[in-house]
């Protein structure tokens, strides 16, 4: 009876620390999933980050580079200052999105730029915008729904702002007169989400895409960034994830891809990475340009982290970029 006893003693204690287990993993789950999604940062989030930073468990993994981040400030900056029309759209579903006209003297081509994951049109184009307006290039600078000033509670991390994409182009057309070359261009998440938009009926004019660090999927960058950046266990978290994903978004973490995307497009594509990324690592653009159908393009920057292949190879990135243009803007 005594060893009885004891078992069932030792079994609930068991049961009772694999609840409390779960509840702890539910609830880290649902704290990063509104740090991931909320349009308004959950309150704290300030002093969460400092305390990752602190201890080495940073979302993106990377190590700072003060003087790249001085530059990309100044560049910020700089383009936040320039003469812009501010534009409004309503969204396939009802959402406001707000996006900035810089239109270019004698314009060659239509660049609609989708910035990434908590970043901004000015931070996260500031840096290459110069290399826009030299070459012709009116740019569209859209607001990612969920942030800024456009609308919507939740980012959907690419598989929602695809749809976007489709109505910037749509509006650009119907305001501009449908001429020019349309360009969909996207850093990080942005990068993501005019992947995916790839796999949509575009219009004639859309001529390529420009991807620089873009990852394959909602679930595969939660998967690197829990295992590999805040070295968490993905395990359970995933299945709660993908719960609180698809009740903000109508939409499961893993149901579609840039893969699936890219697999089933006509339309050109110029991928581009940092070799040393440590948010999104580079074999996701390599899967991406492997899955690729349609006619490809690849620049990877060597010891570039995220976001700064183009402050470390400005020369080849423009290279590339404008060779890109010069193949298909007559398509």
């Amino acid at each position: 009876m005594k060893s009885t006893a004891k078992y069932y003693s030792v079994a609930g204690i068991a049961a009772c620390a694999a609840t409390v287990a779960s509840l702890g993993n539910y609830l880290t789950t649902r704290y990063l999933v509104k740090i991931a999604l909320d349009h308004e940062k959950p309150r704290m989030v300030e002093k969460t980050e400092r305390v990752i930073e602190k201890t080495g468990r940073s979302i993106s993994g990377s190590e700072k580079n003060e003087k790249f981040l001085e530059e990309l400030r100044a560049a910020s900056e700089r383009l936040a200052a320039q003469d812009n029309e501010i534009v409004e759209i309503t969204a396939h579903d009802g959402e406001k999105l707000v996006g900035h006209w810089i239109p270019a003297q004698d314009p060659k081509r239509i660049i609609i730029a989708m910035h990434g994951w908590r970043g901004s049109w000015n931070k996260d184009f500031g840096l290459v915008a110069d290399s826009y307006r030299e070459n012709g290039c009116s740019v569209l600078y859209a607001e990612q729904r969920g942030q800024n000033n456009s609308g919507g509670d939740y980012m959907g991390l690419g598989l929602t702002e695809r749809y976007d994409c489709l109505d910037w182009v749509n509006a650009a057309n119907k305001q501009y007169g449908g001429k020019l070359p349309i360009y969909l261009c996207g850093v990080s998440m942005g990068a993501t989400t005019v992947l995916m938009a790839a796999g949509l009926d575009l219009p004639q004019n859309v001529r390529g895409i420009i991807a620089d660090c873009g990852y394959t999927s909602p679930a595969a960058i939660w998967k690197h960034v829990a295992n590999n950046n805040l070295h968490i266990t993905y395990g359970i978290r995933s299945v709660f994830a993908d719960m609180m994903f698809r009740e903000k978004n109508l939409v499961g973490l893993d149901d579609y891809s840039t893969v699936e995307a890219l697999q089933n497009t006509n339309v050109p594509v110029l991928l581009i990475h940092g070799s040393d990324d440590h948010f999104v690592p580079v074999e996701m653009t390599y899967e991406n340009y492997m899955a690729c159908a349609s006619p490809k393009r690849l620049l990877i920057v060597p010891g570039a982290d995220h976001g700064m292949s183009y402050y470390l190879e400005r020369e080849k990135y423009e290279d590339a970029v404008k060779a890109f243009w010069a193949e298909h803007d007559g398509d």
